[in-house]
This record gives structure tokens, C-alpha cells and sequence, in this order.
């Protein structure tokens, strides 16, 4: 049905234009959330709507097929500095779609319901479920984790962001860290105290040392980097207390709290995790969805960037149209060919697929 596909497409780019041109910041999606609610149901969709959070079933649903999710988000991270376009401008010229949240992940988005509308009611050995989410920028309660208890059993999630349609079979996870070393104040004068701050420095000269000895073909080594660090009042007091964070990039051959346990036995700080369920993912090699990626000619490599796959307790394919390195940076772009090309890639990969 290449007349379809068509319309389907010029349909996305449509949507893509009306959500760069209305502001979704995250925990402020509600205009856009409103914008794709109304896109689905124009198709005849029943769409469901929970907070900012959009998702459809598939209308020949049956609870004896596995379901695949197919997700990606409608927040954006605030523009930075040194834009010369207007972020919500959507300005189109010629093949290029420049605007806030193109890019990331807003051709992902359209390019995954156009799939969803295309697939829904066609006899698939699988159920669709499509769901557009909130949140993600800022991995939030109120994004893809309220809404996977809603969704049912998911068998395989296919998560959007942008890969350049390549398949990144493996993600690595985040834990943030606040170390506390503790002392005793004393005079600088004299030799009185116990100061924290060298504690704290001792702790770092281990972490820029030690080297987790698991490392992933995939991922690489879990890196572990200190980024904030905070100590003392004046300048002739010891420091009692010194705060630091620690930015943890895990890979799939740890869980999250291992690694939290392990650094808790090593280091003489205390220390407390923001949270531990941003975890590593993986999918193989020999999954029938990779491995029909690959007879399309698409690569596998593994990504240093978070998603919401990090939230997903099943097995996930990140894969959408755009590049990783556009996101997040002044004049953010996407090609409609590229937005063309992906709704053709998704719908070629799903079409007889039986996962």
C-alpha cells in the first residue's frame, strides 16, 4: 500500500511541525500530549491518555499473541544558548526540519504512530501497543514508569530515539551518587580536626584508579566520574563534611544496586543513590527482530546514552530517525527523508515478523 505509506508520512511530518511549534518541556506536555491524542483518534484510534502520557492498542488485540510496545517520547530539554533559528519556529527548508525536540525525539514519535496506524489492523502474529510518553528528559515517575503497569504484558519494546535507523542493542545504565565524608572540625592553625575533605579526596584517588573488571564487547567498562564536590565554611575551620557526586555509566554485566554495594565496601564515605532503576539493557544478537535488522542491512553498536529502556523489565530494540549527536545542541534538525525512510525501515522490520 505505498499510496498509504505515503500519506502516512506527510501525515508525520505534519504532526512533527504542530509539536516543535508548541513548547513541551518536560512535566510541561500537556499541549502536546493533547496534539497526539487528537492526531490517533482522527484516525479512528481509541487513544487512552493518563497525566501527559498518549498509548493505543492495536484494534484486533488478542491475549494469546506477545505484544510489542513501540514508545518514544514528546518532552524536550529547554533551548540553550546560541540558536539562530527560533526553537518553535519549525522552519522548513527544502529537506530540513529545524526546530526544538526534531531530532530528539520528536521524528521518532511521528514516525512511530504513522508504523502503529499502518500495522494496527492488519493480521500481525503480534499485538501493537503505541505509546508516546512524558518525562523522559529527566527519567521522571510520571513518564513511561506510570504508565508500563497500564500497558499489560509486554513481550519486546521498540524504543525511539534517534540512531540513524541503526539497531543499538545495548544501552548503558545511571546511577547518581551524593558521598557524604565525615570529620571533626578544628582549628587550621593547629593540628586539631579530622578533615573530611581529604577523605573525600582519598575516596576520589581510588575512584579515578579502580576499573570494574567486567567489561562489556558492547558498552565497554562501567565508568565512574566525579562531577560536583563541595566542602567547608571559612577559611581556618576544618571541614566536618564533604559532599560529592559520583555519575555512575553502567554496562549490562552488573545490576545497578551490585555496583552501589560494592562501592559502599570500598569507600570510607557514605554513600546514598538517587536511585538504582536506570538500568543497563540488552538484546541479542539472535533475536528475530535483530536479526531481521540485520538482513535490511542495518548495524548493531552499543549506546552511551540513557533512555526509557531503562525502565523497561523486557527485552528492547532502540532504534529511530536522526542522529544522537544532533540532540540536545542550538538549531536541532531532522530530515524529512530521514522521517520518509524510518516509517518505511519500522514498518519493514515489523511486517511478518513473529517475535
Amino acid at each position: 500500500m505505498p499510496d498509504l505509506i505515503n500519506q502516512l508520512c506527510d501525515e508525520a511530518v505534519d504532526l512533527l511541525i504542530r509539536l516543535i511549534q508548541t513548547p513541551s518541556f518536560s512535566r510541561e506536555e500537556a499541549a502536546t500530549a493533547t496534539l497526539i491524542q487528537e492526531f490517533l483518534v482522527a484516525h479512528g484510534v481509541a487513544a487512552k491518555r493518563q497525566q501527559n502520557n498518549v498509548w493505543a492498542v492495536s484494534s484486533q488485540f488478542d491475549a494469546n499473541k506477545p505484544t510489542i510496545l513501540l514508545n518514544s517520547h514528546h518532552d524536550t530539554v529547554k533551548a540553550g544558548a546560541g540558536w539562530k533559528y527560533d526553537p518553535f519556529g519549525a522552519v522548513l527548508e527544502g529537506d530540513r526540519l529545524t526546530g526544538l525536540g526534531s531530532n530528539d525525539a520528536g521524528a521518532s514519535a511521528v514516525s512511530l504512530l504513522a508504523t502503529f496506524l499502518y500495522l494496527q489492523d492488519k493480521p500481525n502474529a503480534f499485538n501493537l501497543i503505541c505509546a508516546i510518553t512524558a518525562e523522559e528528559e529527566i527519567s521522571g515517575p510520571n513518564g513511561i514508569r506510570s504508565v508500563l503497569p497500564e500497558l499489560g504484558k509486554i513481550d519486546l519494546g521498540i524504543v525511539g530515539e534517534p540512531t540513524g535507523m541503526n539497531l543499538a542493542i545495548a544501552e548503558k545504565g545511571l546511577i547518581v551518587l551524593d558521598a557524604i565524608a565525615h570529620g571533626k572540625t578544628g582549628h587550621a592553625a593547629r593540628d586539631e580536626g579530622e578533615n573530611a575533605l581529604y577523605k573525600a579526596l582519598d575516596d576520589i584517588q581510588w575512584l579515578r584508579q579502580f576499573q570494574f573488571p567486567a567489561v562489556s564487547p558492547l558498552l565497554g567498562p562501567v565508568k565512574t566520574t566525579v562531577t560536583q564536590i563541595s566542602a567547608g565554611t571559612q577559611h581556618n575551620v576544618v571541614p566536618d563534611r564533604c559532599q560529592f557526586v559520583i555519575d555512575v555509566r553502567t554496562n549490562e554485566l552488573y545490576q545497578n544496586q551490585e555496583i552501589v554495594d560494592f562501592l559502599r565496601s570500598k569507600l570510607q564515605s557514605e554513600i546514598v543513590p538517587r536511585s538504582t532503576h536506570l538500568n543497563s539493557s540488552r538484546i541479542s544478537e539472535n533475536h528475530p527482530l535483530i536479526r531481521k535488522g540485520l538482513a535490511m542491512g542495518k548495524a548493531t553498536y552499543g549506546s552511551p546514552t540513557l533512555s526509557d529502556q531503562s525502565m523497561m523489565p523486557f527485552e528492547t530494540l532502540k532504534m529511530g530517525p536522526g542522529e544522537s549527536a544532533r540532540s540536545h545542541t542550538p538549531d536541532e534538525f531532522i530530515l524529512v527523508s530521514e522521517i520518509r525512510a524510518g516509517i518505511r525501515d519500522y514498518i519493514e522490520l515489523l511486517s511478518g515478523l513473529a517475535p
